[in-house]
């Protein structure tokens, strides 16, 4: 196909398959390969986790900013547009940029799929050639990869970063990386590189046991929260906390952070404890202003996220149950005293039942469930009405046929002190918050 426009890239890159088709990085480095190695030359950090991996590839590239450095950073999935997924200093790549590096890459695709037997790289590996030859181009000090799914077989898994991150370890991606926390820990341990150091935030017993034992293996200095580096909550109960840190690079530090939910204490932890383990292997000073001035500005959209004031409305990606288990644990400390509705659509291939009964189990919570488009025909939305028939609830649960009307209905319904949040999925997130913010 002919690339011209950003329209023509994009068809592009959303018209390759999506499945991976077997655990192997040979695809992926053929495909840098013939693109010149545009990922050699680079200094990375490489972040995995179940939950919280884009809040600490975030926190961690506004504090490096704030330091002074240019920061790269590639995320998934975006929330208003592609571009946002590479960005520098917060800076999506831009749209003449994307059309470049799409033509650049596309014959390198044609030839990979003519001669392969399994087929050219999948949608992931393009846009992460395009990524790497967009960084190649610019230059930043550094550039945090955040990983897809897992990490040993994640595309991203090429480079040889200064450290790497394991946020969290929970059930998801069952299908891909196992149905226990053991196997799920495995995939992720394997972003851990030979005499790399490795931060890791709270992890169960069963999981710590995998990446403490790999870490070993390798000779790869470990940073465990808890551990090694200590944080707590500076101000229980208020919906932007406060991080009292304590680490090996920096004796304390208390911020202020950008991103509400109690969860994120524990993200910004991990968050600078990867930024002062690279500054300190860099030999770059560490500047508490700068760190403090990162967490405090930082923005991560879908993340428990003010969309309006009045009425509070809030937008949480929470899109598995661990996800949700973090958002509850938020909604119990801070927001206990207020009456929630909440409007939530899930994805089928999610433990939806087991995400509504953790959300159900609150007493202060109005549950609107419904549906939205899902990112393709193969993961739609789930039907969540028939699941709420043995999770028992304070209040009647409602059925709304799109959350256009569900979000209707709750503002007939809610007064003026009370909060909609919507959750359950980052693509429904991404959907509302376009209709929100127009």
């Amino acid at each position: 196909m002919s690339i011209e426009t950003y329209a023509d890239a994009l068809a592009f890159i959303h018209g390759r398959p999506r499945v991976k088709k077997q655990p192997t990085l040979a695809r992926m480095r053929d495909f840098l390969a013939a693109l010149g190695h545009p990922e050699a030359g680079q200094t990375y950090l490489h972040v995995t986790g179940t939950n919280g991996k884009g809040s600490v590839v975030a926190m961690s590239a506004a504090m490096l900013a704030a330091s002074g450095l240019t920061v790269g950073t590639f995320t998934s999935p975006f929330i208003t547009r592609f571009n946002e997924r590479i960005a520098i200093n917060d800076q999506p790549i831009s749209d003449a940029d994307l059309v470049k590096y799409t033509q650049q890459v596309a014959p390198i695709v044609a030839a990979m799929d003519a001669t392969r037997p399994e087929g050219g790289p999948l949608e992931f590996e393009v846009d992460l050639a395009i990524a790497f030859l967009y960084f190649q181009a610019q230059a930043p000090d550094v550039v945090i990869l955040e990983v897809g799914i897992g990490g040993r077989w994640d595309y991203t898994n090429v480079i040889d970063p200064v450290a790497a991150a394991i946020v969290t370890v929970g059930y998801d991606h069952m299908a891909l990386l196992g149905s226990t926390l053991t196997e799920i820990a495995t995939h992720k341990a394997g972003i851990i590189k030979p005499h790399r150091p490795v931060v890791v935030g709270q992890l169960p017993a069963e999981a710590m046991a995998v990446v403490e034992q790999t870490a070993q293996q390798l000779a790869s200095p470990l940073l465990r929260l808890g551990q090694e580096f200590h944080a707590r909550s500076g101000q229980p109960g208020a919906l932007f906390g406060q991080l009292q840190f304590q680490g090996p690079d920096m004796s304390s530090l208390t911020a202020a952070l950008g991103l509400a939910g109690e969860y994120q204490v524990q993200n910004a932890a991990v968050a600078v404890q990867l930024v002062t383990t690279y500054l300190t292997a860099q030999h770059l000073p560490i500047d508490p202003r700068a760190l403090k001035t990162g967490l405090a500005q930082v923005q991560w959209p879908g993340r428990l996220e003010v969309v309006n004031d009045e009425p509070l409305i809030l937008l949480d990606g929470a899109h598995n149950l661990p996800g949700v288990q973090a958002l509850v644990q938020t909604l119990q400390t801070d927001l206990a005293d207020r009456e929630i509705y909440l409007l939530v659509g899930i994805l089928a291939d999610k433990q939806a039942e087991l995400m509504l009964g953790e959300l159900a189990s609150l007493k202060n919570v109005h549950l609107y469930l419904t549906h939205f488009a899902g990112p393709s025909q193969q993961r739609p939305s789930a039907d969540l009405a028939g699941l709420m028939s043995d999770i028992p609830t304070r209040y009647p649960v409602h059925q709304a046929p799109d959350w256009q009307t569900g979000l209707y209905e709750i503002s007939q319904t809610m007064s003026a002190n009370e909060i909609i949040l919507i959750t359950g999925s980052l693509y429904f997130v991404s959907e509302v918050r376009n209709f929100l913010k127009d």
